[in-house]
């Protein structure tokens, strides 16, 4: 074994503070100088210049991503005995959401795109199923037409979590406005990310709107009474006034993401053995931003030691564990498409600290190892 040329961490997460280390210091004085720390100006402000990027109507800070969909699912009136069709290809919290607050998640297959997919979800509809959840896994929107349709069909909730997909657009739509609510996390590694938790709900419905700024505040109304049962869930106004401030210069990073993604699709394109995403301009349907650069590759494995040696950081998401394989949880599905594309699946380093000489030394690994 020699020494790697250099070193690309997957995620260099110091790089959140660092790449505006002057700008986020500014504002962070500001806040902390003048005691500004829960729901105040910079979380109303974000709010509005969230509902304003995402083309929605009502935008809701709240304490991470997880907290979102639980919110946004009480606010939507999902309860005990309902079903909530999902993709297992998820993290487990869209699916311990749904258990939370009393409904069943419902596991599906994804398909081709690695997005959850409508023929399966058309399967698994029951008597009781009250809503369809997409999951806009890795900056990329699902085939919202065909769920929507689906839901229309049956009389169903559609319920997005858009956690990693902040930015993305299906025919021309962002992420998380097409059904009752849609949410987004903040965690630091996320398209825009924070320096902790944090998350947001979107909805253009007025009265899930009015549940939802109940729920999260503990009951209370714009006048502080107490008028429902809430949660303590309210996004940190320190974290606000920076998110607020990245947002300015968001489009500049989603452009840069694209570029990226175009690197990998030019520099790997034509090695056999890997599935790459779809590119930048592959479909014009889809908007995507790569909050991820997931590919399947056959060797896996043996890929993944080759590009640690060479100094490269990867990861299979989620631990290599889709939903459906947590048993302790009592689910006994088969899905055998997911299982296929978890035994295949490896994410390459895509994020905003990356150069062009970055992504040309991990294609130029990726190359050699294949022999090329």
């Amino acid at each position: 074994m020699t020494a790697a040329e250099r070193s690309i961490p997957f995620f260099p997460y110091s790089q959140l503070f660092l790449a505006r280390e002057e700008e986020i210091l500014a504002v962070m004085t500001d806040v902390c100088r003048r005691g500004a720390y829960i729901l105040q100006q910079e979380c109303r402000d974000f709010e509005a210049n969230l509902s304003n990027f995402m083309g929605a109507k009502h935008a809701f800070g709240v304490a991470n991503g997880t907290d979102a969909i639980i919110i946004g699912l009480r606010a939507a009136g999902i309860k005990a005995g309902d079903e909530v069709i999902l993709p297992s290809h998820t993290y487990i919290a869209t699916a311990a959401a749904v258990h939370m607050v009393g409904a069943t998640p419902v596991l599906a297959e994804c398909g081709a795109d690695h997005m959850l997919d409508p023929e399966d979800v058309l399967r698994r509809i029951t008597s009781r199923t009250r809503a369809i959840m997409p999951v806009q896994i890795n900056g990329r929107t699902c085939d919202m037409v065909a769920l929507q349709e689906i839901a229309n069909d049956h009389g169903l909730l559609v319920c997005e979590d858009a956690a990693q997909a902040l930015g993305s657009k299906f025919d021309g739509q962002s992420a998380g406005t097409f059904g009752v609510f849609g949410t987004i996390s903040f965690y630091p590694a996320k398209l825009l990310g924070c320096f902790g938790d944090g998350g947001a709900i979107v909805t253009n419905d007025d009265m899930v709107a009015e549940k939802i700024g109940l729920l999260r505040d503990h009951g209370r109304n714009e006048d502080g009474v107490v008028v429902a049962w809430g949660l303590n869930s309210r996004l940190d106004n320190l974290h606000a006034a920076v998110l607020d401030l990245k947002l300015k210069f968001f489009r500049e990073d989603i452009a840069r993401r694209r570029e990226i993604a175009a690197l990998y699709q030019e520099g790997l394109g034509d090695v056999d053995d890997l599935i790459l995403p779809p590119a930048p301009d592959a479909d014009p349907r889809h908007f995507d931003v790569y909050q991820n650069y997931e590919l399947e590759a056959g060797q896996r494995s043996e890929l993944r030691e080759h590009l640690t040696e060479s100094g490269i950081g990867t990861i299979i998401q989620w631990a290599g564990t889709p939903v459906h394989q947590f048993k302790d949880l009592g689910f006994t599905d088969h899905l055998p498409k997911t299982d296929e594309f978890f035994r295949r699946c490896l994410m390459l380093p895509m994020n905003m600290a990356l150069s062009d000489e970055d992504v040309s030394y991990v294609v130029a690994s990726v190359r050699r190892f294949y022999g090329k």
